[in-house]
Protein backbone atom coordinates (compact mmCIF):
# COMPACT_ATOMS: atom_id res chain seq x y z
CA UNK A 1 0.00 0.00 0.00
CA UNK A 2 3.16 2.32 0.58
CA UNK A 3 4.65 1.24 -2.68
CA UNK A 4 1.45 2.26 -4.39
CA UNK A 5 1.00 5.36 -2.76
CA UNK A 6 4.55 6.54 -3.25
CA UNK A 7 4.06 5.97 -7.13
CA UNK A 8 1.24 7.65 -7.12
CA UNK A 9 2.73 10.78 -5.29
CA UNK A 10 5.53 10.34 -8.06
CA UNK A 11 3.40 10.42 -10.84
CA UNK A 12 1.29 13.36 -9.93
CA UNK A 13 4.44 15.43 -9.84
CA UNK A 14 5.64 14.35 -13.17
CA UNK A 15 2.13 15.61 -14.25
CA UNK A 16 2.42 19.31 -12.81
CA UNK A 17 5.76 19.76 -13.91
CA UNK A 18 4.59 18.37 -17.62
CA UNK A 19 2.10 21.12 -17.82
CA UNK A 20 4.50 23.70 -16.64
CA UNK A 21 6.89 23.01 -19.46
CA UNK A 22 4.22 23.39 -22.01
CA UNK A 23 3.47 27.19 -21.26
CA UNK A 24 4.13 29.79 -23.83
CA UNK A 25 7.94 31.63 -23.91
CA UNK A 26 6.92 35.45 -24.26
CA UNK A 27 8.55 36.47 -27.98
CA UNK A 28 11.81 37.75 -28.74
CA UNK A 29 12.78 39.97 -31.77
CA UNK A 30 15.39 38.49 -33.73
CA UNK A 31 18.88 39.80 -33.24
CA UNK A 32 19.83 40.10 -37.00
CA UNK A 33 17.14 41.80 -38.42
CA UNK A 34 18.48 45.44 -39.73
CA UNK A 35 17.41 48.68 -38.23
CA UNK A 36 14.79 50.67 -40.44
CA UNK A 37 16.43 54.19 -41.58
CA UNK A 38 14.92 57.38 -41.61
CA UNK A 39 13.60 58.93 -44.49
CA UNK A 40 16.19 60.89 -46.48
CA UNK A 41 17.24 64.54 -45.53
CA UNK A 42 14.85 64.06 -42.12
CA UNK A 43 16.11 64.71 -38.42
CA UNK A 44 14.44 62.31 -35.95
CA UNK A 45 13.03 63.96 -32.83
CA UNK A 46 15.51 63.32 -29.79
CA UNK A 47 14.71 60.10 -28.14
CA UNK A 48 14.96 56.42 -27.86
CA UNK A 49 15.06 55.80 -31.73
CA UNK A 50 12.45 53.28 -32.03
CA UNK A 51 10.11 55.89 -30.57
CA UNK A 52 11.68 58.83 -32.90
CA UNK A 53 9.05 60.22 -35.53
CA UNK A 54 10.51 62.58 -37.96
CA UNK A 55 9.53 65.91 -37.11
CA UNK A 56 10.80 68.82 -39.90
CA UNK A 57 12.70 68.29 -43.06
CA UNK A 58 16.07 69.40 -43.81
CA UNK A 59 16.39 71.97 -46.61
CA UNK A 60 19.18 71.21 -49.16
CA UNK A 61 20.68 74.55 -49.92
CA UNK A 62 21.98 73.40 -53.05
CA UNK A 63 18.93 73.17 -54.08
CA UNK A 64 18.21 76.59 -54.52
CA UNK A 65 21.29 77.78 -55.80
CA UNK A 66 20.56 78.81 -59.71
CA UNK A 67 17.52 80.58 -58.29
CA UNK A 68 17.41 84.35 -58.46
CA UNK A 69 18.44 86.51 -55.13
CA UNK A 70 15.11 88.33 -53.80
CA UNK A 71 14.77 91.49 -55.03
CA UNK A 72 15.75 94.03 -52.37
CA UNK A 73 13.59 96.96 -52.04
CA UNK A 74 14.66 100.32 -53.68
CA UNK A 75 16.08 102.70 -51.64
CA UNK A 76 14.96 106.46 -51.66
CA UNK A 77 16.26 108.51 -54.60
CA UNK A 78 17.78 111.51 -53.57
CA UNK A 79 17.08 113.55 -56.86
CA UNK A 80 13.52 113.61 -55.52
CA UNK A 81 14.94 116.62 -53.45
CA UNK A 82 14.59 120.17 -54.92
CA UNK A 83 18.07 121.55 -56.43
CA UNK A 84 18.12 125.50 -55.69
CA UNK A 85 20.90 128.34 -55.68
CA UNK A 86 18.00 129.87 -53.25
CA UNK A 87 19.04 130.39 -49.73
CA UNK A 88 17.81 126.79 -47.15
CA UNK A 89 16.75 127.46 -43.98
CA UNK A 90 15.67 125.12 -40.95
CA UNK A 91 16.10 126.80 -37.76
CA UNK A 92 16.70 124.66 -34.37
CA UNK A 93 17.25 126.03 -31.16
CA UNK A 94 17.69 123.26 -28.49
CA UNK A 95 20.61 123.18 -26.49
CA UNK A 96 22.82 121.34 -26.00
CA UNK A 97 25.28 122.67 -28.71
CA UNK A 98 26.04 119.28 -30.90
CA UNK A 99 29.01 118.19 -32.21
CA UNK A 100 30.73 118.38 -35.55
CA UNK A 101 32.74 115.27 -36.08
CA UNK A 102 33.65 115.26 -39.40
CA UNK A 103 33.67 116.74 -43.10
CA UNK A 104 34.47 115.19 -45.84
CA UNK A 105 34.17 115.62 -49.64
CA UNK A 106 33.46 113.03 -53.05
CA UNK A 107 32.42 113.61 -56.40
CA UNK A 108 29.52 111.84 -58.38
CA UNK A 109 28.63 112.13 -62.10
CA UNK A 110 26.49 115.24 -62.16
CA UNK A 111 27.54 116.79 -58.56
CA UNK A 112 29.73 117.05 -55.94
CA UNK A 113 29.58 115.99 -52.31
CA UNK A 114 30.27 117.33 -49.07
CA UNK A 115 29.03 115.29 -45.65
CA UNK A 116 28.94 117.20 -42.34
CA UNK A 117 28.75 114.30 -39.73
CA UNK A 118 27.20 115.18 -36.14
CA UNK A 119 27.21 113.50 -32.12
CA UNK A 120 24.12 112.01 -31.21
CA UNK A 121 20.66 111.28 -33.29
CA UNK A 122 19.67 114.91 -34.56
CA UNK A 123 21.20 118.12 -36.27
CA UNK A 124 21.21 121.30 -35.11
CA UNK A 125 19.83 124.26 -37.25
CA UNK A 126 21.45 125.12 -40.32
CA UNK A 127 21.29 128.07 -43.35
CA UNK A 128 22.86 127.01 -46.47
CA UNK A 129 23.15 129.78 -49.26
CA UNK A 130 25.37 131.89 -51.49
CA UNK A 131 27.39 135.35 -50.09
CA UNK A 132 29.42 137.92 -51.07
CA UNK A 133 32.88 137.33 -51.47
CA UNK A 134 35.17 138.00 -49.59
CA UNK A 135 33.61 136.18 -46.58
CA UNK A 136 34.99 136.73 -43.21
CA UNK A 137 36.25 135.13 -40.08
CA UNK A 138 33.75 135.02 -37.75
CA UNK A 139 36.03 136.22 -34.66
CA UNK A 140 38.68 138.40 -36.15
CA UNK A 141 36.48 139.57 -38.90
CA UNK A 142 39.68 138.76 -41.60
CA UNK A 143 38.97 138.36 -45.07
CA UNK A 144 38.91 134.69 -45.78
CA UNK A 145 39.79 134.07 -49.92
CA UNK A 146 38.03 130.47 -51.38
CA UNK A 147 38.60 129.53 -54.53
CA UNK A 148 36.39 129.74 -57.46
CA UNK A 149 33.64 132.48 -58.77
CA UNK A 150 30.69 131.87 -56.21
CA UNK A 151 31.00 131.24 -52.08
CA UNK A 152 28.38 128.79 -50.66
CA UNK A 153 28.17 129.26 -46.74
CA UNK A 154 27.39 126.71 -44.27
CA UNK A 155 25.97 127.83 -40.83
CA UNK A 156 24.71 125.27 -38.03
CA UNK A 157 23.32 126.54 -34.89
CA UNK A 158 23.42 125.29 -31.83
CA UNK A 159 26.91 123.39 -32.80
CA UNK A 160 30.27 123.30 -32.15
CA UNK A 161 33.26 121.76 -33.67
CA UNK A 162 35.43 121.17 -30.69
CA UNK A 163 35.19 119.85 -27.31
CA UNK A 164 34.95 120.01 -23.37
CA UNK A 165 38.67 120.82 -23.32
CA UNK A 166 38.74 123.11 -26.02
CA UNK A 167 40.14 120.69 -28.53
CA UNK A 168 38.90 120.60 -32.26
CA UNK A 169 36.67 117.80 -33.23
CA UNK A 170 37.73 118.47 -37.17
CA UNK A 171 41.12 118.73 -37.44
CA UNK A 172 41.87 120.42 -40.36
CA UNK A 173 40.23 124.22 -41.25
CA UNK A 174 40.94 124.08 -44.68
CA UNK A 175 40.11 121.69 -47.28
CA UNK A 176 41.19 121.70 -51.22
CA UNK A 177 39.61 118.54 -52.93
CA UNK A 178 39.64 120.42 -56.46
CA UNK A 179 36.46 119.04 -57.85
CA UNK A 180 34.78 119.82 -60.66
CA UNK A 181 32.57 122.15 -58.80
CA UNK A 182 33.94 121.83 -55.44
CA UNK A 183 37.34 123.84 -55.34
CA UNK A 184 37.87 124.25 -51.70
CA UNK A 185 36.37 124.51 -48.02
CA UNK A 186 37.10 126.69 -45.18
CA UNK A 187 35.74 127.06 -41.95
CA UNK A 188 35.16 130.37 -40.69
CA UNK A 189 33.47 130.07 -37.32
CA UNK A 190 33.36 127.95 -34.42
CA UNK A 191 32.14 130.48 -31.55
CA UNK A 192 28.96 130.73 -29.39
CA UNK A 193 26.83 127.87 -30.80
CA UNK A 194 27.54 128.56 -34.12
CA UNK A 195 29.67 126.82 -36.88
CA UNK A 196 29.96 128.37 -40.33
CA UNK A 197 32.05 126.36 -43.83
CA UNK A 198 31.99 128.51 -46.64
CA UNK A 199 32.46 126.07 -50.01
CA UNK A 200 34.28 127.74 -53.02
CA UNK A 201 32.45 126.43 -56.32
CA UNK A 202 33.62 126.89 -59.56
CA UNK A 203 30.61 129.08 -60.72
CA UNK A 204 27.11 129.95 -59.07
CA UNK A 205 24.98 126.61 -59.60
CA UNK A 206 22.04 124.81 -58.03
CA UNK A 207 22.55 122.56 -54.99
CA UNK A 208 20.63 120.54 -52.71
CA UNK A 209 20.48 119.70 -49.04
CA UNK A 210 19.84 116.15 -47.68
CA UNK A 211 19.54 115.08 -44.11
CA UNK A 212 20.46 111.42 -42.99
CA UNK A 213 21.08 109.27 -40.23
CA UNK A 214 22.85 106.45 -38.11
CA UNK A 215 24.89 107.96 -38.39
CA UNK A 216 23.73 111.85 -38.60
CA UNK A 217 24.80 113.43 -41.58
CA UNK A 218 23.71 116.87 -43.52
CA UNK A 219 24.62 116.55 -47.26
CA UNK A 220 25.24 119.20 -49.57
CA UNK A 221 25.08 118.50 -53.25
CA UNK A 222 26.53 120.96 -55.73
CA UNK A 223 26.09 120.56 -59.15
CA UNK A 224 28.96 120.26 -61.80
Amino acid sequence: MRLRQGLYAVGLALGLLGQGCQKQEPQTVPMDVPAVPPPAKTVPREGPAATAPVVHQVLDVTEDAGRPAPTAQAAPDPGAEAWTTATVEKPRGEPPSITLRSVRTGTHADYDRTVFEFDGPRLPGYQLGYVKTPVQQCGSGDDVKTPGEAALEVRFTLARAHDDQGQATVAQRSLKPALPSLLGLERVCDFEGEVTWVLGTARRVPFRVLELTNPTRLVLDVQH
